[in-house]
C-alpha cells in the first residue's frame, strides 16, 4: 500500500471546546465537525506545554519538554536533534511548510523542509500603532480589537491559497506532508468581517469566574499588570464571542482545504490532522491569552481529529491521548519507524476504530527556572509589555511546574508556588481547589507518585549511536616548535 499524504492542519491557540463537536453549544465550526464525521474525534488531547514553540518542539519529536529543555519561544530543534519532518524526508515525503514557524532552528530547515514560506502580509504602521494601545477596552489590556477587515487579505488566508495552489498544482509521484501552521485563533482578539461578529456575547456559555481562593499568586498578578481587574464581566464576554468567531475563521479556512481536497481527488489518498498547539483563557478567571506557567484545561486541552482514508467515520476516542502522539501516528502511516527513544504513542489502531488506553494520563509542564535567562521572554512592548513585564520583574509568578491528568483528576504540582487538585468531573471548570482536602490525601499522593514516576522514566534520553571506551590513539602533530617539545615530554615518559 502506497503511503498517503499528510496533512496537518493546526490554527494557533485553538481550545477544544471552541469547536461545536467538543460540545460548545453556539461554535459555528461546520467543517471541523464535517472532519470529526468523517474521522476520529479525540475528545481528551492534551499538549505538553501552554506556549508555542516549547509544545511544538514536543509535538515533532515526541519528547516532554524536560528531556532537552524546551521550555521557551527562542529555543527549537537543532540539526542534532530528530524532528517528525526529516523522517518524512528521508522515508521520500515532499515536506511543505506554509505559515508561521516556532519549531525549528534555522539550520534545521533544509534538511527537514522541501519548501517554507509565510505568506502573513507585514503589519502595517496603523496596526502597529493600534496593537501598542493594548485594545479597545480604555485602560486595560485586553487584546480585544475591531474586525480586521477582508477575510482574504489575511495571511492565514494567503498560507492556505498556496497550500490549495499545491495540491491543485502537484504533479509528483511522491507522497507529500503539508504543515499549515496558522494564526488565528491567536490573540489579538479581531476577526476578519463575517466573523468578528458572528457570536452574539449573550449567548456564549459562562465563563469560568475571577478571584477564586486557591489558585496561584500569577491569576492576580496578570490581571493586575494587565489592568483587567476593572474590567466588566460584559467585555470579557465580547473577548470569549470574537474568540468563537476566530474559530469560526479558521473552520471556513478547513472547509476551503477540505473542499479542494475533493475537487483534485485526493481525498482518498490523505490523512488530514486538525488540531492546535494550546488553548487561551479567553475570559476565564479573568484572563486572556495564555501565561507560561499556566496548566488549566482550557490551556492544554485542545481538538484533534483525524480522517484516514478506509478508517473509522464519526469514531470518538474518550481516552486521554497526547499532542505529541501525531508524530508516532504520522511515522506509523508513512512506514518510516523513529530513530530515537520517544514517549508518544502511535494512534493508528485507534483511526481503524480501536478504543483508547483508560488507564492512560496526560503529562503537561510550564514555566521556567530563574537562572535560565535564555529562556524568558525579552522585555517588549505594546500588546505584551505588561505580561513580559511581569515575567521578567516577578519571575516567581512563572516558575517551572508541572501537571498529571486523568480522566478524573488534575494535579498541578508547583515547588515553589501554590499547588492545585481538581475533580475534572465535578467540577470542569477547575473552580476548586483539593490540594488541601484531608478527603482527597490518598488521589493527591497517588498522583504525586505518578507524576515523579514519569519524571524518572522520561528524564534524559540517550543518543542512539555510542562512543568507544577507550582513549583514541596519540597522534603526534607533524610540526617544530610548542608542539615538538610537548611531544618529547610524553616520549621521556
Amino acid at each position: 500500500m502506497a503511503a498517503p499524504n499528510l496533512i496537518l492542519f493546526m490554527p494557533d491557540e485553538l481550545r477544544a471546546d471552541a469547536l461545536a463537536c467538543y460540545g460548545n453549544p453556539v461554535a459555528r465550526t461546520p467543517n471541523f465537525d464535517r472532519l470529526a464525521a468523517e474521522g476520529v474525534r479525540f475528545a481528551s488531547c492534551h499538549v505538553q506545554f501552554p506556549v508555542c514553540g516549547a509544545s511544538r518542539c514536543s509535538l515533532l519529536t515526541g519528547w516532554p519538554a524536560h528531556v532537552r529543555g524546551h521550555r521557551s519561544l527562542y529555543y527549537f530543534l537543532r540539526p542534532e536533534e530528530p524532528n517528525l519532518f526529516r523522517y518524512l524526508r528521508r522515508a521520500g515525503y515532499d515536506v511543505y511548510w506554509f505559515g508561521k514557524n516556532d519549531a525549528l532552528a534555522a539550520a534545521s530547515f533544509p534538511a527537514s523542509v522541501t519548501e517554507w514560506r509565510d505568506r502573513s502580509p507585514p503589519m502595517t504602521p496603523q496596526t502597529l500603532a493600534l496593537y501598542a494601545s493594548g485594545g479597545t477596552t480604555p485602560g486595560a489590556t485586553t487584546m480585544l480589537f475591531p474586525a480586521s477587515g477582508d477575510r482574504r487579505e489575511s495571511g492565514d488566508y494567503a498560507n492556505v491559497a498556496a497550500a490549495i495552489r499545491l495540491i491543485e498544482q502537484r504533479d509528483s509521484p511522491r507522497p507529500f506532508c503539508l504543515f499549515l501552521a496558522l494564526s488565528q485563533p491567536h490573540p489579538p482578539y479581531r476577526a476578519p468581517d463575517g466573523f468578528h461578529d458572528l457570536h452574539r456575547p449573550d449567548d456564549v456559555p459562562p465563563l469560568v469566574p475571577p478571584d477564586l481562593p486557591g489558585k496561584p499568586p500569577f491569576h492576580a498578578a496578570l490581571r493586575q499588570a494587565m489592568a483587567l481587574t476593572g474590567v466588566s464581566e460584559a467585555v470579557l464576554r465580547e473577548v470569549r464571542a470574537v474568540y468563537l468567531g476566530q474559530a469560526s475563521f479558521s473552520d471556513w479556512l478547513l472547509g476551503e482545504l477540505l473542499e479542494a481536497l475533493d475537487r483534485t481527488g485526493l481525498t482518498a489518498d490523505t490523512v488530514v490532522f486538525a488540531t492546535s498547539d494550546h488553548g487561551d483563557y479567553a475570559g476565564d478567571y479573568g484572563l486572556v491569552e495564555k501565561w507560561p506557567a499556566g496548566l488549566e484545561d482550557c490551556l492544554t486541552h485542545v481538538p484533534l481529529i483525524v480522517r484516514a482514508p478506509e478508517g473509522a467515520q464519526g469514531h470518538v476516542v474518550g481516552e486521554l491521548t497526547e499532542l505529541y502522539d501525531i508524530m508516532a501516528t504520522m511515522l506509523e502511516l508513512a512506514g518510516a519507524p523513529a530513530e530515537h527513544t520517544h514517549f508518544a504513542r502511535s494512534l493508528c489502531p485507534q483511526l481503524m476504530g480501536a478504543a483508547g488506553d483508560p488507564g492512560r494520563a496526560a503529562y503537561a509542564e510550564g514555566g521556567y527556572n530563574p537562572y535560565e535567562p535564555q529562556a524568558f521572554e525579552p522585555l517588549i512592548g505594546g500588546l505584551y509589555g505588561p505580561k513580559t513585564r511581569l515575567q521578567n520583574e516577578r519571575p516567581e509568578t512563572v516558575a517551572r511546574c508541572s501537571a498529571i491528568r486523568t480522566a478524573t483528576h488534575r494535579l498541578i504540582h508547583r515547588p515553589s508556588g501554590q499547588s492545585e487538585l481538581y475533580d475534572c468531573l465535578g467540577d470542569p471548570g477547575l473552580t476548586r481547589n483539593l490540594i488541601d482536602e484531608p478527603a482527597c490525601a490518598d488521589v493527591r499522593d497517588a498522583l504525586r507518585q505518578r507524576l515523579l514516576d514519569w519524571y524518572v522514566n522520561t528524564s534524559g534520553v540517550p543518543a542512539s549511536d555510542k562512543d568507544a571506551r577507550g582513549a583514541p590513539p596519540f597522534l603526534r602533530t607533524p610540526d617544530f616548535g610548542e608542539t615538538a617539545q610537548v611531544a618529547r615530554f610524553l616520549d621521556a615518559g
